[in-house]
């Protein structure tokens, strides 16, 4: 199976927080392809400079040494996200919700308005 992590996912895993079952690390940690998306890594970085959180000042070199797979924003992703029913109104949501569409990924998340997005999740 290969993976897409939603963005609290990526924090509570980077972080080994609780939060998270035991059953979803060893799946994160034994997966070949476990990517995250550069719109995760936005959405940190901007929820960092407005004081909503706090993560490491090395967070790039942190996700880098994690084994994660950096996923670009593509072209065929923002047209995807643009067609999807206003399920949702978190673009970051939306765009991961069509980047797993697009590259036939299953998406790891707890968020409800995800889960009612046709496309492949696994909740955590």
């Amino acid at each position: 199976m290969r993976l897409l992590l939603d963005t609290h996912v990526v924090l509570w895993w980077l972080a080994d927080d609780e939060t998270l079952a035991d059953e979803t690390k060893d799946l994160i940690d034994t997966e070949t392809e476990v990517f995250i998306s550069a719109v995760s890594v936005w959405e940190i970085a901007i929820k960092q400079a407005s004081g909503k959180l706090t993560v490491p000042p090395d967070l790039l070199q942190v996700v880098d040494r994690s084994g994660l797979v950096e996923l670009p924003v593509r072209s065929r992703h923002a047209v995807e996200a643009g067609g999807l029913p206003a399920v949702h109104r978190d673009p970051f949501d939306r765009m991961l919700v069509a980047q797993a569409r697009c590259e036939g990924l299953t998406l790891l998340t707890r968020d409800p308005q995800v889960l009612r997005y046709d496309v492949a999740l696994r909740e955590v």
